[in-house]
């Protein structure tokens, strides 16, 4: 099969599809493998390190998808990229769907093979393209929550961890999943007094188990996040529900209960937002104010730590790209239910009910 892995474009996204690694590892299953020139850089993967991992590297992005046929990526297609995708390429990457209708409808009109690294499944039914990216996500939405808490960048002045004689910030996670897990246990590392909160019990007992005792479980109501968050220094949405959009948790009117300068954190921006003031960011414009408090909503947190991400997320992804170079995506997806899940769009047709529940589309079964 021919791979093609394009720079990515979207704002200050630095990651990229495949390491030289990873595409060592596919020129040896024997497919030809076109990266763009500088592709890899702000990961730390110069030209040079894939041009000695077997690839051919090509000047633009219209080159690239131009000759393959299958597009490896770490971030959905944006617009100028729509009339570069066509009819029977699959492009595997992160979609999220539910939240884009001008992207689905591009990639319904374009025929191509959509392959969401989100809604693919294991054994064991967890996520496994989008846990990676998760951990990292939990983890930089404390980093950045506590630079945000900073009187200079907007917040109330707090430090996470307080001092001693000084009670430290009060953080509020929306959430006890992957995402959840890893903010709480960065957010109790620093010191700070965490709530997680969830609607599964079962959750709230593991959580209560494993987690340091500066973290305490609440079960999710309207009720309780209501009264949660109005002392809360910093709140982080991270509510997943797989392929859809996400539920809004903080309606803007419990903003007027919140203190001026409390920064809300919104992970689940990519499904649409857990609060229902968000709206999108970048990491060059990545907050604004409403009614005095701050929100964080950037789509590509994982951007920021390029090396890092880049490194976790193929770790992840190259099994299924080998499988699916291998086999053809058909026969890839027939050997593994799991993967079949990922297929979200087929030549024109939405094979993903949440999303096509999310527009009112018609949905058609990927068996069909």
């Amino acid at each position: 099969m021919v791979i093609g892995i394009p720079k990515e474009i979207k704002n200050n996204e630095n990651r990229v599809g495949a390491t030289p690694a990873g595409v060592k590892e596919l020129v040896r299953h024997g497919h030809k493998v076109y990266v763009q020139r500088t592709a890899g850089i702000g990961s730390g993967f110069p030209d040079e390190m894939y041009v000695k991992a077997g690839a051919e590297m090509l000047p633009s992005i219209e080159d690239v998808y131009a000759k393959a046929e299958m597009i490896i990526k770490v971030k959905e297609p944006i617009e100028p990229e729509y009339a570069l995708v066509r009819e029977g390429q699959v492009v595997f990457t992160y979609f999220h769907f539910a939240c884009d209708e001008a992207l689905t409808l591009a990639m319904l009109r374009s025929g191509a093979v959509c392959v969401a690294y989100e809604t693919v499944v294991d054994r064991q039914g967890t996520l496994p393209l989008l846990t990676p990216m998760s951990e990292v996500a939990g983890r930089m939405s404390i980093q950045e929550g506590a630079r945000f808490l900073e009187k200079p960048q907007g917040g109330k002045g707090k430090l996470l961890g307080g001092v001693p004689g000084v009670n430290p910030a009060k953080v509020v996670i929306l959430g006890g999943g992957v995402v959840g897990r890893n903010a709480a246990l960065m957010a109790a590392g620093l010191g700070a007094r965490v709530v997680i909160m969830d609607i599964s019990l079962p959750v709230l007992r593991h959580l209560s188990e494993v987690m340091p005792k500066n973290v305490t479980t609440v079960f999710s109501s309207s009720h309780n996040i209501e009264v949660e968050v109005a002392d809360a220094d910093l709140v982080v949405g991270s509510v997943l529900i797989p392929g859809a959009k996400a539920p809004h948790l903080i309606t803007s009117d419990m903003l007027k209960d919140m203190q001026p300068g409390t920064v809300l954190v919104d992970v689940a921006i990519d499904q649409g937002g857990s609060f229902e003031t968000s709206h999108p960011t970048t990491h060059s414009d990545p907050v604004y104010t409403v009614d005095g408090i701050v929100h964080y909503a950037v789509a590509n947190i994982p951007g920021a730590v390029p090396y890092t991400s880049t490194l976790a997320l193929t770790n992840a992804t190259l099994p299924y790209a080998l499988r699916l170079a291998d086999m053809g995506w058909r026969d890839a997806c027939k050997a593994d239910p799991g993967l079949a899940e990922g297929v979200n769009v087929v030549d024109g047709k939405i094979t993903y009910k949440a999303v096509a529940e999310a527009f009112g589309l018609e949905y058609t079964p990927l068996s069909l």
